[in-house]
């Protein structure tokens, strides 16, 4: 996730304070993991200093003063441009994942052991996203839908490679 260009895109939707870009992120897009203020309100001083926003008005709040920022025409430029922009085809060919399992064969430590314990890593997590998915909103059912597949597509190739073990043991040994 790209805050600064999240940011950006909510203040194109409307004019805002640092509070309300913060709300709104949280609820659409920090699920599990909310956006500190402070991290709203460096992000909105870079984007100010690069002509991205500007402080439209500024009004007194209970602790310092309230500033409303508004997207600029550059920073309009550059939400529209990441919008189209295809985000870049994962997973990557090097994870987490593989390393274990090869570092693991590699220093004859059980990889078996390794997959299984990952095994029901996932499926926990697997029923923890079902459900947030039969109890939440849309938002949240998609989240966790998108998780699910990454998850199902993770556990397809951990039984692969579990099916595989004894040939890659082979290989990565010599």
């Amino acid at each position: 996730m790209t805050v600064p260009l999240t940011l950006l895109g909510l203040l194109e939707r409307e004019p805002s304070h640092g509070y309300d870009l913060k709300r709104d992120y949280d609820t659409y897009f920090g699920r599990g993991k909310n956006l500190p203020f402070g991290q709203v309100y460096s992000t909105l001083a870079r984007l100010t200093r690069d002509g991205k926003v500007v402080m439209d008005e500024v009004s007194p709040g209970d602790g310092p003063d309230r500033k409303r920022y508004v997207i600029t025409e550059t920073g309009a430029t550059e939400v529209d441009a990441w919008l189209v922009e295809p985000v870049q085809a994962e997973p990557h060919l090097q994870t987490v994942l593989f390393a274990k399992v090869v570092l693991s064969l590699m220093l004859d430590r059980p990889a078996e052991v390794y997959l299984d314990t990952q095994r029901r890593a996932h499926l926990q997590r697997m029923r923890e996203l079902t459900e947030i998915k039969r109890s939440g909103e849309l938002v949240d059912g998609l989240l966790a839908d998108h998780g699910l597949f990454h998850l199902e597509a993770d556990l397809r190739w951990i039984d692969l490679t579990a099916a595989r073990l004894d040939q890659l043991r082979e290989k990565v040994r010599r």
